[in-house]
């Protein structure tokens, strides 16, 4: 994010005296730039301004030449000898550059730079070096490491220089006590990338008043106009744009202007005025040449690029990749191309675009860099399409501070004057001869106006202002207004703010300008309706998540996105499952494109994470959606905007979507329960997950079933022999639940014998009536408890054998519960006992001895049919 500085703000601004960084990020935070963090400098003093009296060069025996100096750091801090008196400090420096009667920087005794070096007085080479002389580097200044500051080189004037004495205070000189602000940009709002930009939204805030560098600067370009008439002096280079592979049908380049400089020094230092600003804005200071490219750019906005005129050859072409091409950019890496990609091409040996010099709008190519040597330059200075550029440095992950500018929209009218700037600099400190005709390849289409009635303002935000006010603040922010007499105007929005195309988004700028604050606050009447509240599916779905959270397990939410990885751990078939799948174009996570077609693909990573993360007793749930895709589905048609679409056009947008089922799971690994020391702790089950299911489906009123399938029948994520489908009464299979087979929990990392569940809830609640309950009269008789016990095989179920008690019983039977189920040598191979405790009770009598034998007699004779005999 972008680094303020005030200092530079001032270029374009008033700043009020003695404004402090938090004002500023009040100031600014009012209009929409958000504070990120005011850092604060970690350098502390005392850093002096130093005299050297004298310096003796000493030869050292590993081949090192240091330099013994005395030092004068005024009379507050120089040392005091044997008399009293005040005496230069005496301290070791070992750059190159120190010399008597040079203005340095000392670091005093208690001084404390970047990286938490502390300075204090220590014995080397035979001295005691009693503070040391820093270099940019030491000071955070900077790279430069060549040698220590001297205060002569550093960009005074003669005068300033003379006046410095020494003693002063360093820090404030080199601005070292200054903090900085770092402010958020939203994406709508590339202008504010640049300290042209921030100062207007300063101005918009405060009220200060406000110079635009442009205006100036444009008053300088060439007038091509003009120069155009002579045909016998041709422009500094010859550009073509050729797009064969436009973006939505967008021309990568609509203008790209080129300037020459001849005769540069490549020599010439960068002034230290712009490499401290470089560096406060978070820039590596390479070269004057380079450095004065990222200055425009941060100043103005408009990324700039620099080659050596003489490595070029024209024309220059502006191209899209062609399969298989490769570039080596600055940071020497090696990229493969891609037809999207948007390229900067020059033509040596006559062959036209042959060379690729640049990825347009994101950086260059090692081929045209500026070098030490570089004597005429040519200076770059385009306008790319957002979307090429973002694409490009996405693909190639290869974000630049170009790049970030670019995608988010820089002003087609900024080149000449962001070149004049350019030009106007390394003329100053390079030496150099600016061009009088640069070339301008400008295509850029005429933004439409845009119709705008004032009264769209109270209508979206409730702000009441007058037609001069919402005129004013249009104006301000740069818009050209026509009209206004009955209350509408022909806007033409400024050339730096793409983001401003519609209606709407003036009424925005006119509410962030006056400020949010200011919208008055209503509570909307609600309105009232006979049959509000939840519909009977929103009270069910509620009444499921309250069971199972009863129960005890934790509700969470998960992203709906599967792949290869998930559909391997659970045994699915990948490509048959990816057949029936939703896939995604634009996917947050590359390794999985495909929406989930069931809800325990995604709760297993929930699950996974917080084993991982040291948890334990980890059961959870999810209710959510799952995504089926119909393959015979229609395609979905593309409507037209800005329009209500009709009840066909929505009906046809329906048939196309995939069916999106509600579904509930759940995942129960650990233990199920654990009452502490020395008491009960028993690991979860197959039983658990049963359980669960039976809670969900007694709170609905749902009647469903268990069908075990045969082992060979089993789903491959489950447990063959300890699995179960969960049926509805006409047949239809609306989940499963059961214990994960050991290959899912070994994938996993899942504890043995790890259960789960998984109910279509939009089955299950399409087979529920609305029905009212009829409630019984309760009988007032005495009930009769007794105990069953039968023999059954062991391919009877539980509910077969209860299902027969209940038909033999009739309207007495009040209730029934399965307490053991016990298998052994006693009862035979392929037998089992169950056991269940039964209640009788009559409506209108009590019942007899005589009543009980008989119904007795009818269960027993009942539950034969099936097999089972009583035990006695």
């Amino acid at each position: 994010m972008p680094m303020v500085d005030i200092d530079w703000l001032k270029e374009h601004v008033e700043v009020p005296e003695g404004l402090t960084y938090d004002q500023l990020a009040k100031d600014l935070v009012r209009v929409g730039l958000e504070e990120e963090e005011i850092h604060r400098s970690t350098v502390t003093g005392p850093i002096v301004v130093g005299y050297v009296v004298d310096c003796v060069k000493e030869p050292q025996k590993n081949g090192k030449v240091i330099s013994w100096t005395h030092v004068d750091v005024g009379d507050e801090y120089n040392a005091t000898d044997e008399n009293g008196n005040k005496v230069p400090r005496g301290i070791v420096c070992g750059a190159p550059n120190m010399a008597a009667g040079e203005k340095v920087v000392v670091t005093l005794p208690g001084a404390v730079l970047p990286g938490d070096f502390r300075i204090e007085p220590r014995k080397t080479y035979g001295h005691v070096s009693d503070g040391m002389c820093a270099s940019e580097r030491e000071l955070g200044l900077g790279d430069n490491h060549d040698g220590i500051i001297l205060l002569r080189n550093y960009g005074f004037t003669t005068e300033q220089y003379e006046a410095l004495k020494p003693g002063d205070d360093a820090m404030s000189l080199l601005h070292l006590d200054q903090p900085i602000l770092e402010i958020n940009i939203t994406p709508d709002r590339g202008y504010a990338f640049s300290y042209r930009g921030v100062a207007r939204e300063f101005h918009h805030s405060t009220g200060a008043a406000y110079t635009d560098p442009v205006t100036e600067l444009n008053a300088h370009v060439p007038d091509l106009a003009a120069t155009a008439v002579d045909a016998s002096v041709p422009s500094d280079v010859e550009v073509f744009v050729e797009d064969n592979n436009p973006i939505h049908g967008v021309v990568g380049c609509d203008r790209y202007y080129a300037r020459a400089i001849h005769g540069f020094d490549p020599s010439a230092r960068t002034p230290n005025w712009m490499r401290r600003r470089l560096t406060r804005a978070g820039m590596r200071s390479i070269s004057l040449a380079v450095d004065v490219t990222n200055y425009v750019m941060m100043d103005l906005g408009q990324p700039m690029h620099a080659y050596d005129l003489d490595k070029l050859e024209g024309p220059i072409v502006v191209r899209r990749a062609n399969p298989g091409e490769h570039l080596v950019t600055l940071d020497g890496k090696d990229h493969e191309l891609s037809p999207e990609d948007l390229l900067i091409t020059d033509s040596p040996n006559g062959q036209r675009a042959s060379r690729i010099i640049g990825l347009a709008g994101v950086m260059g190519g090692l081929y045209g860099e500026v070098t030490s040597e570089t004597k005429n330059i040519l200076l770059e200075a385009a306008h790319f399409d957002q979307v090429s550029i973002a694409r490009s440095a996405r693909r190639h992950k290869t974000p630049s501070e170009a790049s970030r500018r670019f995608e988010r929209g820089v002003d087609p009218q900024l080149q000449p004057a962001a070149a004049q700037m350019a030009a106007e600099l390394l003329t100053r400190y390079g030496n150099g001869v600016a061009s009088a005709h640069p070339a301008d390849l400008n295509t850029v289409p005429r933004r439409k106006s845009i119709h705008f009635k004032a009264s769209e303002v109270k209508r979206l935000t409730g702000l009441d202002l007058g037609l001069n006010t919402i005129s004013d603040v249009l104006s301000d922010i740069g818009c050209t207004l026509g009209g206004g007499g009955n209350g509408e105007f022909l806007v033409s929005p400024p050339s730096w703010r793409p983001d401003l195309g519609e209606p709407c988004d003036l009424v925005e700028e006119v509410a962030r300008l006056i400020g949010y604050d200011q919208i008055p606050v209503r509570v909307p009447p609600a309105a009232i309706m006979m049959d509000g509240g939840l519909t009977a599916n929103q009270q069910r779905r509620r009444w499921v998540a309250d069971t199972l959270a009863e129960y005890g397990l934790v509700e969470t939410l998960s992203y709906p996105f599967v792949g290869d990885e998930d559909y391997k751990v659970f045994g699915y078939d990948a490509d048959e499952t990816k057949a029936h799948s939703v896939e995604l174009v634009n996917s947050l996570y590359g390794d999985r494109k495909f929406l989930r077609r069931s809800l325990l693909l995604t709760l297993a990573q929930t699950v996974q994470r917080n084993l991982r993360r040291g948890l334990e007793d980890v059961s959870l749930y999810e209710i959510g959606h799952v995504y089926l895709l119909d393959p015979n589905a229609p395609a979905i048609p593309a409507l037209p905007g800005a329009v209500r679409p009709s009840d066909e056009d929505l009906a046809a947008l329906d048939a196309g979507l995939p069916a999106q089922p509600d579904h509930v799971a759940a995942i129960f690994t650990g233990n199920a329960t654990d009452d502490g020391w020395l008491k009960d702790r028993r690991p979860v089950d197959w039983t658990d997950a049963v359980e669960a299911v039976r809670r969900i489906v007694d709170r609905l009123g749902a009647h469903v079933s268990l069908v075990q399938p045969a082992a060979a029948d089993a789903p491959a994520q489950w447990h063959p022999g300890r699995v179960a489908f969960v049926e509805l009464a006409d047949g239809t299979v609306i989940g499963t639940v059961g214990e994960l087979h050991p290959h899912v929990d070994e994938a996993l990392g899942f504890p043995t014998h790890t259960s789960a569940f998984e109910l279509n809830l939009t089955a299950l609640f399409a087979s529920l009536d609305d029905k009212p309950f009829q409630a019984k009269p309760i009988s007032t008789f005495p009930p009769v408890k007794q105990d069953l016990a039968f023999t059954v095989s062991d391919d009877v179920t539980a509910a077969q054998l209860e299902d027969a008690i209940r038909a033999a019983a009739g309207d007495v039977l009040e209730s029934i519960s399965l307490f053991d189920v016990f298998t052994g040598d006693q009862i035979g191979e392929h037998q089992k006992s169950l056991a269940y405790a039964v209640t009788f009770r009559a409506a209108d009598r009590t019942l007899t001895a005589d009543d009980s034998e008989a119904i007795r007699r009818a269960i027993v004779d009942e539950a034969a049919k099936i097999g089972a005999q009583l035990r006695a």
